[in-house]
């Protein structure tokens, strides 16, 4: 991959295997309602329901892309092509002769494609090129966007006060689905047969021992063989300049016959905290996995929080594994309003960063203090 701009001049000569390799979107907004309540004074526990409306979905899965090729250049087949190489004596043509079939019975290409596209948008359109029954563009119609599934999920958690200023926590966040509909959706499959080229294929027959002027016939013909077969090679596997193209794949499209369902990528939060000053400021440590596909991804994040009144809370974060220790993450809140960002990255070449902003409206008065 990271060669995909120069494949353009080098795909006479490449080997790739990039198979096994998936692209997942998952695009929705959630309307919750959550209940927190304190069993005892150390134990509380809290659960969230969510409805979930799916504005879209994509997978697109490479289960095998392969590519291996071993070819002569445009001027080297010209050059053979031309009469006056094929001058000299019986001997010298002879000598060309079986030089040129020891390199022909090298030169092949050879280009496997196995990839399924699920594609859950209302308004996204799998567009085909005039002369052309494979996508050859994404195309999104504004007009057309909307609700595209509906599903369900729910989020768990709970708190452990083991000592006065030691709290302990975990939680599971998005349990759930989302169902999309069967109008919103479309499937595509690469169905295009492989490319196999033997150039030795082209030479079997010719007896470069014995030469005569019906094996030079032969050599020609494999050359302009050779010559086309390339050409087909090359405008499905190199044309375009990258490594993964619309030509290369050659995914037909068509529409769902039945709905489909994705999961949500489920999240396990596990942290703990300890306060100094009667807990008007405190350190604490969470441990983040998200089970996201191809495999799940565990960040390690430490804080400080320093929050003198109920209703001015500051903190400050430091995330240790996915940034290589290059992100951090800050928060304000001010009465019902917080703003931050957990998980902000400034490296050499920042492109990620995770910010949120609230408003908290509790519901339900204060219990009154008893006297026993």
């Amino acid at each position: 991959l990271n060669q995909m701009e120069t494949i353009e001049d080098n795909w006479r000569n490449s080997n790739y295997d990039i198979s096994g390799q998936q692209l997942n979107i998952n695009a929705y907004t959630e309307i919750g309602l959550g209940l927190s309540r304190q069993i005892n004074s150390r134990l509380t526990v809290g659960a969230r329901v969510k409805a979930l409306l799916g504005i879209g979905n994509m997978e697109l899965k490479l289960n095998r892309i392969a590519m291996s090729a071993n070819l002569p250049t445009d001027q080297q087949i010209n050059e053979w092509s031309n009469d006056s190489y094929w001058s000299g004596s019986l001997g010298e043509i002879e000598t060309k002769a079986k030089d040129l079939k020891a390199k022909f019975d090298n030169y092949h290409a050879n280009l496997t494609v196995g990839a399924e596209l699920k594609s859950s948008f209302k308004g996204l359109e799998l567009k085909e090129e005039e002369g052309k029954d494979y996508v050859t563009d994404f195309d999104f119609d504004s007009g057309n966007l909307g609700i595209a599934g509906y599903g369900f999920g729910i989020d768990l958690g709970a708190s452990y006060k083991i000592l006065d200023n030691l709290t302990v926590s975990a939680s599971i966040l998005d349990l759930g689905f989302i169902s999309w509909k069967k109008g919103a959706t479309k499937i595509a499959n690469a169905t295009s047969p492989d490319i196999n080229i033997n150039v030795s294929d082209y030479t079997k027959d010719i007896n470069v021992d014995d030469l005569t002027s019906n094996d030079l016939g032969k050599i020609t013909d494999a050359m302009t063989k050779l010559q086309t077969e390339a050409e087909k090679y090359y405008n499905r596997a190199g044309s375009n300049g990258d490594i993964i193209d619309y030509d290369m794949l050659q995914m037909e499209a068509k529409d769902a016959d039945k709905s489909r369902k994705s999961r949500l990528a489920s999240t396990l939060v596990l942290g703990a905290e300890y306060g100094f000053f009667n807990n008007k400021l405190a350190v604490g440590v969470l441990s983040t996995t998200r089970f996201v596909q191809p495999d799940a991804l565990t960040e390690l994040t430490f804080s400080a929080n320093y929050r003198p009144k109920s209703w001015f809370n500051v903190a400050l974060s430091y995330s240790a594994i996915q940034s290589a220790g290059k992100s951090f993450g800050l928060g304000l809140k001010l009465g019902p309003l917080f703003v931050g960002t957990d998980y902000m990255f400034l490296g050499k070449n920042s492109n990620s960063v995770n910010g949120f902003v609230g408003v908290s409206i509790p519901l339900g008065g204060r219990k009154a203090n008893k006297e026993g």
